[in-house]
């Protein structure tokens, strides 16, 4: 690739054109921007959006985004007026839980560094003074709000526009009115992009198609997972209360207003109202159905994204707007439509290359609130190879093949449509689809009541209801004090009894969607010595924890690597985001030396893992294994194939909870057969099926990082307690000068183990850590450590926050006292899991 890549970007709405300018802000201006529609009014999603910012989310990711783009778009401007009118949000509770939600979502803002504070009833009618101070029919009443100050209004046309302007001294070629009909490729690489008029040469190519995007992916056979959906706005008529507020004919001097209790929200368009709604059913949209519209036909009212309005989807919407907002009931509606934007599986945004053809790059499902935060991350990502802000929420290969089928796809983002204004735990499981994945052991899982927990599509126990009877049992000095009615949900005492076994008999726990790879071949070592920060050159046998980093030595994923031979190695990751990863770069170099050609295989759903830990794990293994599995016979992160009662078993003496006792493989059709052959030889040891409530609470107590969670690509080994994963002395593996420099230079933030003084509050995660009576940092992982009897929690901290040190998390708007606390806080000295 030359110095100066030829960029195709396709579609000239908020996110394109922000991309093109971030490029173009570091030094790339070989670029050319592609538009279907005519530039002046495109005709997307940008075209038509109400353009409200409400910041606070509850990702970090998500709210960064956002964050960057106030800050863009207040500094982009023309005859002395912004891009965006920072006149505050306000989200309002009319219900007792929607407030304690707001408390909630408070507590994310102070997490992520934006200032919100709470308000009552009073002040939210100072803010909004057409607001209804009475009770509503059903008693409901405003009873107080989230107001958020640097919240506001982006006008996201006017954006475009300038920013059209400025790429274009900067170098920047538009081509308006230019439908794209292919993306050329060869080699498994962009060329070009084809259109009516010719073809574009092109070193890259990125979609910013909005919700045409899935239809470009298909040009280079990719499912882009995104379900174009269409969204309910009107304006009404003048309202007196309004006149001569408002300087601007569309202009607006109240913040912006969302009524979530009834999926509304508001803004005003000078002595207007606007009203968006997600009340209304789920409406996909065809493609094949949208409106034909030329270039010289496209207006303000008409265009390809916006659909006719069907006024009986809004009628109880406006019958809730007028008793919220009583000055309605003198007002109609005047203008209505159905826009359309896009939606995914989980809610967020799509980003990344193609793992398939090189060069292809998506940033799709982005709306205007995290419009320019996307586009400079993925300009990170095109120049650099990875982005400051962490991305694994947002990767475009995040999901599971199953994920993206049209069905998959269909009904989930649908449900997320639904589901947008709900009050949602952490924990809760979509309803449907379930058990698409489900493990061998699923049918014995039920049997013992198991309370299934979804995730990437695999049905999870967190405990099983068949272990109830051992709280008659459970010691005093095991039973867990009684949570609050928030953390309390998607829990179960029944994880303490679960513990209490694992820690004093023997635990069976179905590991099988941990995601697992095969990555075979005479250049496997080569590939992952390369990838890897651990020693992976060892013999046959050896298992290694170790990280993968990108260029910047940023934590990109852990990994254990387990070598069952010369040239075959078995990884467990994280996502199909590491999966990808490596089968790319081993494609890369196999291409480059055939000689060392490696292959990367996904083998997670052809086998199945039993991970069986506690004190008497060996007396279970003895009854149906006449391998040697002392300490002699298989050491500590080692490895060896066994027979457990005929059935041939990968043991990885390994273990996330603590406890002595292996990781056991075998491919899924011996699945079944043996979870019973373990469990019938367990019951005169008391063996249980346990489930992840307790496995949580215990590789906690051990101080084992989840990645994702604990720790991401925003931060390094040394800052993580995850220094012993990078060999010594290794060097050349990918990240290693970066990480070599970072580790030279003070950490700012540290990953540190708390816990909580008064031995009963359990937190969740995303809470403030108040430190010296500031917001310094935020919870990472939390929950009840059932062995220390107190609740634990993780938590990004300032690197002068040492053991000992007082700190407070608030929770609901309430300070907890906690404590730094050395890790991990059961069995340091190693002795219960060495055996």
């Amino acid at each position: 690739m030359s110095a100066s890549p030829r960029v195709v970007i396709i579609g000239a709405g908020i996110v394109g054109t922000n991309l093109a300018d971030e490029l173009a802000s570091r030094g790339w201006t070989n670029i050319t921007v592609v538009e279907q529609g005519p530039l002046e009014l495109a005709g997307g999603s940008t075209s038509h959006a109400p353009g409200l910012v409400f910041q606070t989310n509850p990702s970090k990711t998500m709210t960064e985004f956002a964050s960057y783009t106030v800050d863009k778009l207040l500094s982009l401007s023309a005859d002395g007026v912004s891009c965006f009118n920072q006149l505050g949000g306000l989200e309002l509770a009319t219900t007792e839980t929607r407030l304690q939600d707001l408390k909630r979502k408070l507590g994310y803002a102070s997490s992520w560094g934006i200032d919100g504070r709470l308000i009552d009833a009073d002040e939210c009618e100072k803010h909004w003074p057409l607001l209804n101070s009475s009770a509503f029919a059903d008693g409901r009443q405003v009873l107080g709000g989230l107001y958020v100050p640097s919240d506001g209004l982006a006008s996201a046309a006017r954006a475009v526009q300038l920013l059209i302007s400025r790429t274009r001294e900067s170098g920047v070629s538009y081509l308006g009115s230019t439908t794209v009909t292919g993306i050329q490729q060869t080699a498994g690489k962009v060329t070009g992009v084809e259109t009516a008029d010719g073809v574009i040469p092109a070193d890259i190519v990125v979609s910013c198609a909005g919700f045409w995007g899935r239809e470009l992916g298909k040009m280079v056979g990719m499912q882009v997972p995104l379900l174009p959906l269409a969204h309910q706005y009107v304006k009404t008529t003048s309202l007196p209360e309004l006149t001569g507020s408002n300087d601007m004919p569309n202009g607006a001097s109240k913040p912006i207003l969302r009524y979530q209790d009834r999926d509304l929200y508001y803004r005003e368009h000078g002595d207007r109202i606007g009203i968006g709604s997600y009340a209304h059913r789920p409406m996909p949209v065809d493609m094949n159905s949208l409106p034909k519209i030329g270039a010289g036909e496209m207006s303000e009212h008409r265009m390809p994204s916006r659909l006719d309005f069907t006024l009986e989807d809004f009628a109880s919407s406006w019958e809730d707007s007028q008793e919220l907002l009583p000055a309605l009931h003198r007002a109609q509606i005047e203008d209505g439509f159905n826009g359309i934007f896009s939606f995914t599986p989980d809610g967020g945004p799509l980003m990344g290359e193609s793992p398939d053809v090189e060069g292809f790059f998506v940033a799709e499902a982005v709306w205007v609130t995290h419009s320019a935060g996307v586009a400079r991350a993925m300009a990170e990502l095109i120049i650099d190879g990875h982005s400051r802000t962490d991305l694994h929420g947002c990767e475009l290969t995040r999901f599971e093949k199953v994920q993206t089928s049209d069905e998959y796809v269909s009904e989930t983002s649908q449900q997320n449509f639904v589901e947008i204004y709900d009050v949602l735990h952490p924990l809760q499981p979509r309803e449907s689809p379930r058990d698409l994945r489900v493990s061998p052991f699923n049918v014995r899982q039920k049997e013992l009541g198991a309370f299934f927990l979804e995730s990437a599509g695999w049905e999870r126990p967190h405990w099983f209801e068949a272990n109830r009877g051992l709280l008659e049992e459970l010691p005093a000095e095991w039973q867990a004090p009684e949570r609050d009615e928030w953390s309390a949900l998607f829990s179960s005492p029944i994880s303490a009894a679960e513990a209490w076994k694992t820690r004093t008999a023997v635990g069976l726990y179905d590991m099988t969607p941990l995601k697992r790879l095969a990555v075979t071949g005479p250049g496997a070592q080569d590939l992952l010595h390369r990838l890897s920060t651990g020693n992976i050159t060892k013999k046959p046998g050896a298992v290694t924890y170790c990280l993968l980093l990108e260029h910047d030595g940023g934590i990109r994923s852990d990994v254990t690597v387990a070598r069952l031979a010369e040239e075959q190695f078995q990884l467990g990751v994280n996502s199909n985001v590491d999966f990808d990863y490596l089968r790319v770069e081993a494609s890369k170099q196999s291409a480059a030396d055939p000689a060392q050609w490696v292959h990367v295989s996904d083998i997670t759903g052809s086998t199945c893992c039993i991970g069986l830990w506690g004190p008497l794990a060996r007396e279970v293994m003895g009854k149906v294994s006449a391998d040697d599995l002392s300490n002699d016979g298989l050491k500590y992160f080692r490895t060896k194939e066994i027979s457990v009662g005929g059935i041939p078993v990968t043991a990885m003496r390994l273990s996330y909870v603590g406890e002595l006792g292996w990781e056991l493989y075998t491919t899924a059709e011996y699945g079944l057969k043996l979870w019973d052959l373990l469990f019938e030889a367990g019951r005169e040891h008391g063996i249980i099926a346990a489930g992840r409530g307790a496995f949580n609470s215990m590789r906690l107590e051990k101080g084992y990082r989840l990645w994702g969670t604990d720790m991401t690509s925003e931060h390094h080994p040394y800052q993580s307690g995850l220094g012993f994963s990078v060999a010594k002395d290794k060097v050349g593996f990918v990240g290693a000068e970066a990480l070599a420099e970072r580790r030279t230079q003070p950490a700012a933030v540290q990953l540190r183990c708390l816990t909580v003084d008064d031995g009963t509050s359990v937190v969740l995660g995303k809470e403030p850590v108040y430190f010296n009576g500031e917001a310094a940092g935020y919870v990472t992982s939390a929950a009840y450590g059932y062995t220390v009897q107190r609740p634990i929690a993780y938590a990004w901290l300032p690197a002068g926050a040492a053991e000992g040190d007082a700190v407070e998390i608030e929770y609901f708007g309430t300070r907890i006292a906690a404590t730094v606390s050395a890790e991990p806080l059961v069995d340091p000295g190693m002795e219960r899991l060495r055996g």
